[in-house]
């Protein structure tokens, strides 16, 4: 065999295509031993079609509350329901006791009291209009929630809008509070770092609220406040979280706090002793304390409406979009049986699948961006995914980054494992059964169940999705999350069932006897 050839070319084909570990075979086994080796690529077309996406798995911290509207797509409204930690063993501080005889003292309260409660909901940025009114209602869950992370949850199945009581609070907002002077915005630490913090807060009964439902409950039923679980079960629920006036605004909530303000003395840390002013009075202060946050070790679920502009516009034939959040992704589908009746005994080096995003220039002020990442996944895996908080294998999933490659643009340059993985899948499928049935092996009967079986039917589809990508800190090549795009965003494609099809570019080497 002619060496110095076969490894010249495999050399000049494996740099060009970028294919390392991404090379896929078809028909290795039957290679003719000849030194006479020739790479091509040949085209195969892929036709697209918008796919509504109901709801999306949203495993996240942040909350969205809003309404916007966009002239294309119509309203989409953003609400979310969350529950509220309790850190393990928490405490709330006796009343401060001095002993004389020991000369020590025990506790810090000034008074077993409650002197205000806040629940405040804080935020650092927003999409739309910074200046639009709007209002905020929060409300108290009387359910407890379960762990529904998907996006079309009902918030009325965890609390009843028609009982008064469980409305904890309604305020006016705008996401930049103009009321809020300079010398606050911009006070900094000694760090340099910005003290304030953007938010919207409500007053809470100081008395029936944090007395009674956190205080009085706490002496009584400390073993209700040892943890998360027991806190929720016995104490508080979580709360739901809307905006129900307003439209060109969401914003995106870091956190949710619940607070209460409590009178302390100034405790000698060695004794425990309560320090006195020089003229002999008490030194005591008053402090607002977080005491139960909404963080990642709880249930948090958003739930986003969209109007029914959305099916129309997935209804359009001539083109495809993606659109987040939880609104629309493209479907496309591969022509692997093609592939595998041309290319058997080939090769594959290199596969590679466009998807050319249409320019636009919007006539508004305030309007969506386009995506910035997307995931090509299986559509029989794409649930499972997100579900299992899985990152890309670049076997049957991958990611790209728009314009990363060619401008409007989402370019995925080697595709050639899920190519050979999803026919070698079918052919093992294929000789299985025919093993089982014997002689009474009808290959067409087999080919129909295998298009039409609910597990089966969507071997050779893949769906393109907005998602949002995070990368490890001391290295940014490495990917170590992968959640669904729930920040605003379309773009519209090129492709479509009557639009022209996309091209699947196919490189592969072949041996000539």
């Amino acid at each position: 065999m002619n060496v110095r050839f076969l490894g010249t070319l495999l050399l000049a084909v494996l740099t060009f295509f970028g294919c390392d570990d991404t090379t896929g075979t078809l028909g290795l086994e039957m290679l003719p031993g000849d030194d006479n080796i020739s790479a091509h690529t040949t085209v195969y077309d892929v036709k697209t079609r918008s796919f509504v996406a109901d709801s999306v798995y949203a495993k996240t911290s942040t909350g969205y509350v809003g309404k916007f509207s966009d002239p294309e797509f119509g309203y989409y409204e953003a609400s979310f329901l969350t529950e509220l930690n309790c850190t393990d063993h928490f405490e709330i501080p006796e009343v401060y006791k001095y002993d004389p005889v020991t000369q020590t003292g025990t506790g810090s309260l000034v008074k077993d009291s409650v002197l205000a409660a806040k629940l405040v909901v804080y935020y650092s940025t927003w999409f739309g209009d910074s200046l639009n009114a709007c209002r905020m209602s929060v409300y108290e869950l009387d359910k407890k929630l379960e762990k529904n992370r998907y996006t079309n949850i009902d918030p009325e199945e965890y609390y009843n809008r028609f009982n008064s009581a469980s409305l904890l609070g309604r305020k006016a907002y705008s996401a930049y509070d103009a009321t809020v002077p300079d010398s606050i915005r911009y006070a900094t630490d000694i760090y340099g770092e910005y003290t304030y913090y953007p938010n919207v807060s409500f007053t809470l009964d100081r008395k029936e609220f944090g007395e009674d439902r956190i205080l009085k409950v706490y002496r009584e039923h400390p073993e209700y406040f040892k943890n998360s679980k027991a806190f929720i079960d016995n104490v508080f629920k979580g709360v739901y979280i809307k905006s129900d006036y307003g439209d060109g605004t969401i914003l995106y909530i870091d956190r949710v706090d619940l607070q209460l303000q409590l009178c302390f003395h100034y405790i000698n840390d060695t004794t425990g002793v309560a320090l006195k002013k020089q003229d002999g009075t008490d030194s005591i202060y008053n402090s607002m304390k977080t005491l139960f946050a909404s963080t990642k070790e709880v249930i948090q679920a958003n739930e986003f409406l969209n109007s029914d502009m959305i099916k129309v516009k997935a209804e359009e034939k001539n083109h495809t979009y993606i659109k987040s959040p939880a609104g629309i992704f493209t479907e496309a589908q591969l022509p692997y049986e093609a592939i595998h009746e041309d290319l058997a005994s080939d090769t594959l080096n290199a596969v590679k699948l466009s998807f050319n995003n249409y320019s636009r220039v919007s006539k508004y002020e305030f309007s969506m961006g386009i995506p910035s990442e997307v995931l090509l996944i299986r559509k029989q895996d794409f649930k499972e995914f997100f579900e299992s908080n899985n990152v890309i294998d670049n076997v049957t999933s991958y990611t790209a980054t728009h314009g990363a490659v060619v401008a409007n643009q989402y370019t995925f340059e080697n595709i050639a494992r899920l190519v050979t993985t999803c026919i070698e899948e079918k052919m093992e499928a294929k000789k299985e059964a025919q093993k089982a049935a014997g002689s009474s092996w009808d290959e067409a009967a087999w080919e129909e169940k295998w298009s039409t079986d609910e597990a089966t039917k969507d071997w050779d589809k893949v769906l393109l999705i907005p998602v949002t990508v995070t990368y490890d800190v001391n290295n940014s090549s490495t990917i170590t999350g992968i959640q669904n795009d729930l920040k605003p965003g379309y773009a519209k494609l090129q492709g479509g069932e009557e639009g022209d099809a996309l091209k699947l570019e196919v490189t592969y080497t072949r041996f000539n006897n």
